[in-house]
């Protein structure tokens, strides 16, 4: 039974949108049995959407955080966040990337040291945050206000 139902997973990922993939992802940070769910999901995914590819390396960071191998642990966070950083190069003034790579850092435990990002991330959001689409808007929004990163005067810019 758990066989069909990651290839209906699998199958569900290559016909959805990002509105469904940022409620995925919400989940996944949630639980292991999520987190596990969205990797397996991501980790076929290698076409060129940025934006798809830098919630595969999401995906690989959250599914580190639930492995107990020290190597494993290490290599799917590495290669996460360097998946996540490629995708911002490329697309240095896409929104949703610095969220994804935003909300990666501000949840990663400092002694990974990965951490650098936060203070520009949230400048850009807030910067392009009238610019986005309805659906993204109010999926910043969402995050924004959970967030211990920004600021009081911050969240309300956005509200």
């Amino acid at each position: 039974m758990k066989f069909f139902l990651s290839i209906a997973t699998v199958l569900l990922f290559f016909f959805q949108d990002l509105p469904e993939v940022r409620e995925q992802y919400y989940a996944a940070s949630k639980s292991r049995q999520n987190a596990e769910q969205f990797y397996t999901v991501f980790s076929k995914y290698n076409k060129e959407n940025k934006t798809l590819l830098a919630y595969k390396g999401a995906a690989m960071a959250l599914k580190s955080k639930f492995t107990s191998d020290k190597t494993t642990r290490k290599d799917l966070f590495v290669n996460g966040v360097t998946l996540i950083e490629n995708c911002i190069k490329s697309e240095p003034n896409n929104t949703e990337i610095r969220l994804i790579r935003l909300s990666i850092q501000e949840n990663t435990p400092k002694f990974l040291k990965y951490k650098e990002n936060i203070e520009e991330d949230k400048k850009s959001i807030l910067a392009n945050f009238n610019k986005q689409s309805k659906d993204l808007k109010e999926y910043i929004k969402i995050y924004v206000n959970q967030s211990k990163v920004f600021s009081a005067v911050e969240k309300q810019k956005i509200n």
